[in-house]
This record gives structure tokens, sequence and C-alpha cells, in this order.
């Protein structure tokens, strides 16, 4: 009985010791100099026609900063940073057919060209092109999730504003 008690204890010394060395990591560990401590957000410029874009853009960047809370977001004339960008081009590509040879999904390409500076020594940070995509299917019924061409230029927004994100907190 006490080497089956011995034996449990061990296993859970181990796990615990174990948990305590991998459980626990942080991406605080941020790149960014330590003199910049807010970003402003100025709404992105619309090099396309797609009314609403900028806006959806720029709302969602303000959102994931906030989100966050790394960098605080402040108004320009007294952030230490600012992010800045452009929307250069949204396109549509086929992605799936059926078998029938139908269209299944849609890919929506959305291109920024984006940046980031420090204000405060007025030195750009990186500045990039970046494109990603969303999908939509245009044969699900009208009102579903995922069935209008808003829905992928929503889930290409998405994975812009990541990047952008983590180029600027994390500099991946």
């Amino acid at each position: 009985m006490k080497t089956q008690n011995y034996i449990i204890y061990l296993i859970l010394l181990l796990l615990f010791s174990f948990g305590m060395k991998c459980g626990y990591y942080s991406f605080s560990g941020s790149t960014l100099p330590a003199h910049i401590r807010t970003v402003a957000v100025p709404m992105f410029e619309n090099k396309t026609s797609e009314f609403g874009v900028r806006e959806d853009m720029t709302d969602a960047i303000i959102i994931k900063f906030t989100q966050d809370n790394t960098l605080k977001v402040a108004d320009r004339r007294s952030a230490d940073s600012i992010v800045l960008g452009s929307i250069v081009n949204i396109r549509e590509q086929a992605g799936a057919y059926t078998a029938n040879e139908r269209v299944k999904e849609i890919r929506v390409y959305v291109s920024v060209q984006a940046k980031f500076e420090d204000i405060k020594k007025r030195k750009v940070i990186w500045d990039e092109s970046i494109t990603q995509w969303g999908t939509y299917d245009p044969t699900l019924p009208a009102g579903d999730e995922g069935s209008t061409r808003q829905d992928g230029i929503n889930e290409a927004i998405e994975k812009i504003v990541d990047d952008i994100f983590n180029k600027t907190v994390s500099g991946w």
C-alpha cells in the first residue's frame, strides 16, 4: 500500500513539475521599442470601388488592438505609433466546383498596403503588401452564413487584421 501511494505521489509530482515548465507561455515579450505604448489607427484609404470596406477594415483593427491591450488605441496627435493602410484590390476567383462543374466556392482576395510607424522617432517599423482571402458558397440559401460575397470579404479582412496585429506587436 505504501509503495502504491509513493508511486502515485511521484507521478503527481512529475506531472505538476512538468506542467509548471511547459504550461505557461506568454507573448508579452513584444519586440516593440519601450517608448511605444499607444497606437493610432486612422481610417484606411480605399482604392477600390467596394463600398464600406475601409470602415470594416479600420474598425476591425481598432477592435483587435483594444481587445489585446498590448498597445492602447489613441488619437493621432497623442499616439506613439500609427498603423496606416490602403485597400488596393478586391477580386474574386472560383475556388471549388461540384461534380456538375458548377461553382461551389468562390474565393475573395483582399489586398492592402499597410505600414506601422514610430511617430516619436519618425521611423517606419514595417511596410508591407498583404493579401488574404475568404470564401463564400453561392449555392447556399440567401441569409445563411458564408453565402454572400460580403462574408468572404469579412473573412479576408479578419485574416489581414491578424497579420497586421502580429507584425505590429510581435515582429513575426
